[in-house]
């Protein structure tokens, strides 16, 4: 190795471990349509393996935000991976694509190769639960842009879906019900504000919290929908879908809806997550604001035809998800999201 690169605080032989660490968590991502291994410059994917008669590529990108914060600060790097993919595949996923494959970018103050394994098999966990195969990366250790032990995670992911099956929001119509699958917890969003509230409680992260710990809870990787999804989308006709991320309700179910139209939402029909409850008393935020921050216990939403709504709950309850029938799709042009049972 080149003395003067080691000097300059880049380890050459730690990245040569790191890469020798991940190749069997990248191993069991794959799929039969990669060409190649880990390890080229550039990463091949064969497209007409899919047996697709008019593939639309659809592409998405994403990092975990300041949840990684909370990661590092408690040394839990195995799980964060998992956000990494799923708010790429479940973004993509929206349009009716199935996720194909994903590659990470993780740069780092310094390359430590047990840590970039466990985040790397966090990254392989969630590509493998959504037969996304992990066809590439980078790992770069960059001393002078980052803290000691600081690194950030970021992730590309790309699926493919027939043009004449893509979803767009344009068969939305006035009628039609909102069917809610339920999150696991915040997912990869609002942290800044959660971190500030842990700050502020003054609470032991390891504490019980309704059976898990609070650091287990506010680390609970987002959850992935891309095999309900799919399944779902053979039983009936999905009109529209969102991935409720950053900004909650407010900025993400008018996402999917033409203009002219609304969703009214019956926050009764549904149970808030007990760590919402946690959070909301903590920081005395108004409910009408939880709403406008976090998935309050629905991270993906689904529009259907009113008649298809008992077959998508028997569907998912048949898959072990949790879904409720959440709201209907209103005529009005002005106010793009009623909320129902909620006070400002």
């Amino acid at each position: 190795m080149s003395k003067a690169y080691e000097q300059s605080g880049v380890n050459i032989h730690a990245g040569y471990e790191a890469v020798e660490r991940i190749s069997s968590h990248v191993e069991r991502t794959m799929r039969k349509e990669v060409l190649g291994g880990l390890g080229g410059f550039g990463a091949t994917f064969d497209l007409s393996q899919l047996n697709m008669k008019a593939p639309v590529l659809v592409s998405g990108t994403d990092g975990v935000g300041t949840k990684l914060k909370l990661a590092i600060d408690h040394g839990k790097h195995d799980t964060i991976g998992i956000d990494a993919v799923a708010m790429c595949v479940n973004d993509i996923l929206t349009t009716g694509a199935e996720p194909l494959y994903f590659l990470d970018y993780i740069a780092t103050n310094k390359v430590v190769p047990s840590i970039i394994e466990q985040i790397v098999k966090g990254v392989s966990d969630g590509c493998e639960q959504t037969n996304t195969a992990l066809i590439g990366g980078e790992t770069a250790e960059m001393g002078e842009m980052y803290h000691e032990g600081e690194y950030d995670i970021a992730g590309f992911a790309v699926g493919a879906v027939e043009k004449d099956e893509y979803i767009d929001g344009s068969k939305v119509e006035a009628g039609q019900a909102i069917i809610g699958l339920a999150s696991n917890g915040i997912h990869s969003n609002g942290y800044s504000l959660v971190r500030k509230l842990i700050k502020e409680s003054g609470i032991n992260l390891h504490d019980n919290f309704d059976g898990k710990t609070y650091l287990e809870t506010f680390l609970a990787p987002t959850e992935l929908y891309v095999k309900p999804i799919l399944e779902l989308k053979k039983h009936v006709d999905i009109k529209a879908m969102n991935h409720i991320t950053g900004g909650g309700f407010y900025e993400n179910i008018p996402r999917a809806l033409p203009k002219g139209l609304s969703a009214r939402i019956d926050t009764t029909s549904f149970p808030t997550l007990d760590v919402f409850n946690w959070l909301q008393q903590q920081g005395n935020i108004s409910t009408d604001e939880m709403y406008n921050i976090f998935n309050m216990g629905i991270g993906y939403t689904v529009i259907v035809d009113k008649k298809d709504v008992s077959t998508a709950l028997a569907a998912l309850q048949e898959l072990d998800v949790k879904a409720y029938e959440i709201g209907e799709v209103i005529e009005d042009a002005d106010t793009p999201l009623h909320l129902m049972g909620v006070e400002s």
